[in-house]
């Protein structure tokens, strides 16, 4: 679809999720530490389809099979990603706090078919054009930088220190930006505000400022071109304009950023709490990569994804889905579905996980091997530097961030022998 004119409004069909027995909201505090209770819960309730309330007591289906998630990814006929689709913008105040998610914007994450697919292709080309191996020399440099920061202290909180900053800074200087200073570090701020706002916090106000930012880099790169992603974006042959590249600029810098940013977090804390790694951790460079892996299986960075909107009325899971009806895509929950590990284990060395999504809205390639890049190296970096690292804190005491959509910790102290430098 290349309109950007709204799409035809649907009322609010009769026996919506809304009116469904045991509804469960998305928004509480109740299974933000734990959702995986929420997930067993609902799935023994309502099985691989449930239905669910969003902020506001707004209704949607939350996928919670392997299978079923797969077949939505799969079949974009049906399950599109266009929201103008939703059947209940009417109840959607100004100020609804995953408007930054599910707010109509021309990006690259909306579009579909052809329009899809063009600028998808943009987004490929520009990073086909990122050396791999140049990037985990920077990686290494950034992750020697932070270290340094902090190793003669011997201690730190990791989160904010060295797993936020290290995969914005890459993505950053990728798209050729400084990769330090005040305005790289509001960007930070303000990306993680829009993905994932605590109470007080306007994310839709914080998306604007990103998007301002975004604005002046494509202006810069327009009138002066350099090797990094956002000038091979401007030059492709596709010929995008400055709102489609600044639009699409922001999903693949919020995308790199606080997701990867988790799963170094995710895979340092598994690293330092579980038994099968700990004699291995000076080492690291065995037992870093099941880590990062079985991760993305059993807590990966992005739990829940909002979303798909039906063309029209479907059945799925055994629940009629009508046309316009928000479809959650339940990632979590679909990697740790009992169909496909009906003994409750879960290999590290299978990839078959859908943290990178599936189909044709996939995180493009090689977008998940840059992801993994930033990543790996954080963590074998720090491990190298700091091969007595231990956790500050009971492993207990963790406590996750109150989202129903990302995970990841509040905060990682760590102690480790101070190094001189």
């Amino acid at each position: 679809m290349t309109d950007t004119g709204p799409l035809p409004p649907h009322a609010a069909p009769p026996g919506c999720p809304a009116h469904a027995g045991g509804a469960v909201p998305l928004a509480g505090l109740e299974y933000q530490q734990d959702p995986s209770r929420l997930y067993r819960a609902l799935r023994r309730e309502h099985g691989a389809v449930a239905p669910v309330l969003l902020d506001g007591d707004i209704p949607a289906w939350l996928v919670l099979g392997y299978s079923e998630v797969s077949y939505v990814t799969s079949h974009d006929e049906l399950f599109a990603r266009d929201s103008r689709r939703w059947n209940q913008w009417e109840n959607i105040p100004a100020d609804w706090p995953l408007l930054p998610f599910v707010g109509y914007q021309p990006s690259v994450l909306f579009t579909e078919g052809d329009e899809h697919r063009r600028r998808s292709e943009v987004i490929t080309d520009a990073l086909e054009g990122v050396d791999q191996f140049e990037l985990a020399r920077e990686c290494r440099q950034i992750a020697d930088q932070l270290i340094a920061s902090f190793a003669g202290s011997g201690q730190a909180e990791l989160m904010s220190a060295y797993a936020h900053a290290l995969p914005m800074r890459a993505v950053v200087q990728m798209c050729g930006m400084p990769h330090t200073g005040e305005d790289t570090q509001r960007l930070v701020e303000d990306l993680q505000i829009s993905l994932d706002a605590n109470e007080g916090q306007d994310p839709v106000a914080a998306y604007m400022r990103v998007a301002e930012r975004i604005q002046q880099l494509v202006k810069e790169k327009r009138e002066r071109p350099g090797p990094d992603v956002t000038s091979r974006m401007l030059l492709h042959p596709a010929g995008l304009t400055d709102e489609e590249v600044v639009q699409d600029l922001i999903t693949i810098i919020a995308a790199a950023q606080q997701p990867t940013a988790n799963w170094i977090c995710n895979t340092l804390r598994l690293l330092l709490t579980d038994e099968r790694f700990a004699l291995s951790v000076s080492g690291g460079r065995l037992s870093v990569g099941e880590a990062l892996n079985e991760v993305l299986w059993l807590d990966t960075p992005t739990q829940n994804f909002i979303g798909r909107w039906a063309v029209r009325d479907t059945q799925l899971g055994g629940r009629r889905i009508r046309a316009g009806d928000c479809v959650v895509l339940g990632l979590a929950a679909a990697n740790t579905d009992p169909q496909i590990w009906p003994e409750s284990y879960v290999g590290a060395e299978n990839a078959a996980h859908l943290s990178f999504s599936n189909g044709e809205h996939r995180c493009p390639y090689p977008a998940p091997l840059l992801a993994d890049v930033m990543a790996r190296t954080a963590v074998e970096n720090l491990l190298e530097r700091l091969p007595d690292l231990v956790l500050a804190v009971e492993p207990e005491e963790l406590t996750w961030r109150p989202s129903i959509w990302m995970r990841g910790l509040s905060a990682l102290p760590v102690e480790f022998t101070p190094v001189v430098q």
